[in-house]
């Protein structure tokens, strides 16, 4: 058992993660960072933001999250690029393993975000980032006048369907059902929307383009036919999967597995615990509203303190 007790050990990066070590640094806390060995979150998987605050030219995915990072460190945060196996948040101090190494810490803020749910199939992640997206609010925009598909069959895809007629010129849900499973509002929507079409009973076999996406093969899984189909763009919306499997069992998730917390702050059941961003949100899943949980967190991380030391 380590022998120094951390004031806040932050779990993951992103932009939840990143705020909230900056914020706890800025604070004097001297957080230790564990950002896990794929750091930075979904936005490593992006080019270009456009629409996070304060980059009018817009900024590479990566480069923010380079530059989010060297800020917190700037101010004294310790960021380690370990990824956690284990924590016990059965007494405080808390623990945190990583391997064979360990920390113990008197608050922890948990961000470790969630990942988009993808087909797996040939030209999928090489075409990632070059056509292939899982949020439309992120990428929507590079899409004026093109066509474009959009995968899935729940809310997520109707409503990232409806945004994307904003811009594209035609979208396409393939859905490989002969029904969706979206709510009737959502479906009325769809239905309504001159720019939309539905390909039913249909799942795509690979995505096509040297470089950038220029269609793909989609397959009739009643007849098993295939054919080739045009498209500038393929949106994945059959969901997202929030990392919480290292805190099942000791913070309570919802139906979905998202952390639960009690907002507007962001403390879990666990008092001393904190969560923050995608881990949590299941809603906005924005770089810009993970960053203000991250905020919050480190906040609440600070006020918790702050009274743990006034009760002693």
């Amino acid at each position: 058992m380590p022998d120094d007790v951390r004031n806040v050990i932050v779990i993951g990066s992103g932009p939840a993660g990143f705020t909230a070590a900056l914020y706890t640094a800025r604070a004097d806390l001297e957080p230790l960072v564990l950002k896990g060995l794929e750091a930075g979150g979904q936005l490593m998987l992006t080019t270009e933001v456009e629409n996070y605050p304060g980059f009018a030219d817009g900024v590479m995915g990566p480069e923010l999250m380079d530059q989010m990072e060297k800020q917190a460190q700037r101010f004294g945060a310790e960021i380690l690029a370990v990824h956690v196996t284990e924590v016990d948040l059965s007494s405080r101090p808390f623990l945190v393993k990583a391997g064979d190494q360990a920390w113990r810490a008197k608050t922890v803020i948990v961000a470790t975000g969630a990942t988009a749910r993808w087909l797996g199939i040939p030209g999928e992640e090489t075409l990632r980032g070059r056509g292939v997206s899982a949020c439309a609010t992120c990428d929507g925009f590079f899409f004026r006048d093109r066509e474009l598909l959009v995968v899935g069959g729940g809310d997520t895809a109707m409503e990232e369907a409806t945004f994307l007629t904003k811009f594209a010129s035609k979208v396409t849900i393939v859905h490989r059902r002969d029904a969706f499973r979206a709510s009737k509002v959502m479906q009325d929507r769809v239905f309504a929307n001159d720019k939309i079409d539905v390909m039913w009973n249909t799942v795509l076999d690979e995505i096509v383009g040297d470089g950038a996406v220029t269609g793909a093969v989609a397959r009739d899984v009643v007849t098993g036919a295939t054919r080739t189909i045009a498209a500038d763009g393929v949106f994945m919306a059959i969901g997202h999967d929030p990392t919480t499997s290292l805190f099942r069992g000791q913070l309570p998730v919802d139906e979905n597995g998202y952390l639960v917390v009690h907002e507007p702050s962001t403390a879990t059941e666990v008092p001393g615990v904190f969560a923050a961003g995608d881990v949590t949100d299941h809603t906005y899943r924005q770089a810009v509203t993970a960053a203000g949980q991250g905020c919050k967190a480190a906040i609440d991380a600070e006020r918790f303190l702050a009274d743990d030391a006034h009760a002693g």
